[in-house]
């Protein structure tokens, strides 16, 4: 029998005990949170199968995934060095950034088998109630091996999580910082600062917000995340993010200075740019982490009408990747963006809701 133990049973940690549970080893996963709350929770719901007090008991655990915040994390590996484990035990955090984790880990690297992990994946909701065994399904999931000898155990970690069907990709530290610190925690900040600015600017003009839609509401939906998390994940990868502001300013003085001179070629090629790029991303090609595929409906502004569609769509054995309301307008359509990760898939739901509903052509020009 394989004995895991998850010690913070958030999101992520009771995915992974989610994921975990469906896997056909025989194994028996252990729980360990601050939070009585969330501990009764998942003996509850079966998430897990028994609770640790802490980590001072590891001499039966083969495996030990670290899932709290990063600063958790590091008080972690500290005491993870003054207690008993077992020989062959392998640690994984997976923290949102790796510098500070991986260094610390040497600490520990001649008692355990260290790898550092970070999974693409997530949600604006936190908590144990949040975890979904699905929550990694195509993400990519960074793996940092601390040396040749914890490498030597990533054969048994993805098969141990191999119900997570995750995308593996092995970097190191400093790879990895830089890659989220630019596509994940620069943009947070940039969509935090908007609605902040928004807010003060609407402060005595309420309609303002109550008509904000459509693309604001899309480029701002990641400023709902948890503030505690986010000021520890800034704090933790402080001096990418600082470059990367800067770097970030540097972008927004040139547009400015473009449209004071009056240089209309030149912001039209920093949106033509830009344009291009991002639609790079939803290209099925060898530089996608998957092919994505997006049905687009405009439905009726009414109570149970997505719950019909997403019945129809469960009845016909299709499976969504994500589901999205692009623009909420009273009286009115909205566009629901639903998408797939096969073009089966795809076909069979244009063919289905096509019936009942218009199917909204994206425009790519």
């Amino acid at each position: 029998m394989i004995k895991v133990a998850i010690k913070g049973l958030g999101l992520i940690g009771s995915s992974l005990a989610l994921a975990l549970k469906k896997s056909k080893l025989d194994l028996t996963i252990y729980g360990l949170d601050q939070k009585q709350a969330s501990l009764d929770y998942a003996l509850a719901k079966g998430i897990i199968d028994d609770t640790l007090t802490d980590l001072t008991n590891l001499e039966m655990i083969d495996y030990l995934f670290l899932a709290g915040p990063v600063s958790v994390i590091l008080d972690d590996i500290t005491t993870l060095n003054k207690v008993t484990v077992k020989d062959s035990l392998v640690v994984m955090d997976v923290g949102s950034s790796k510098n500070d984790i991986m260094t610390a880990a040497k600490l520990i690297q001649n008692k355990v088998n260290f790898i550092g992990g970070h999974p693409m994946a997530g949600s604006h909701k936190s908590g144990v109630e949040a975890g979904r065994s699905d929550l990694f399904e195509n993400a990519f999931f960074f793996l940092m091996p601390l040396d040749n000898k914890a490498a030597t155990k990533l054969p048994a970690l993805k098969e141990l999580l191999s119900e997570t069907k995750a995308k593996w990709q092995t970097v190191t530290p400093k790879q990895h910082d830089l890659i989220v610190g630019q596509i994940s925690h620069l943009p947070h900040i940039i969509a935090s600062a908007l609605v902040n600015q928004t807010q003060g600017l609407f402060a005595d003009e309420p309609l303002g917000l109550r008509v904000a839609a459509g693309g604001f509401k899309s480029i701002t939906r990641i400023a709902a995340a948890n503030p505690t998390m986010w000021t520890d994940i800034c704090f933790s990868n402080k001096q990418v993010l600082l470059e990367k502001i800067t770097a970030y300013k540097k972008e927004l003085d040139q547009i400015k200075a473009q449209l004071v001179s009056g240089d209309q070629k030149a912001v039209y090629t920093f949106f033509a740019h830009a344009r291009q790029t991002r639609l790079t991303l939803e290209q099925n090609n060898q530089k996608v982490s998957r092919p994505d595929y997006d049905l687009f409906l405009n439905i009726p502004d009414r109570p149970g009408e997505i719950a019909k569609i997403t019945q129809q769509l469960a009845q016909a054995g299709l499976n969504l990747v994500n589901i999205q309301i692009l623009e909420v307008r009273e009286d009115i359509n909205g566009v629901l963006q639903l998408t797939f990760s096969t073009e089966v898939a795809f076909k069979k739901a244009q063919s289905i809701l096509q019936v009942n509903y218009e199917i909204v052509k994206r425009e790519v020009e």
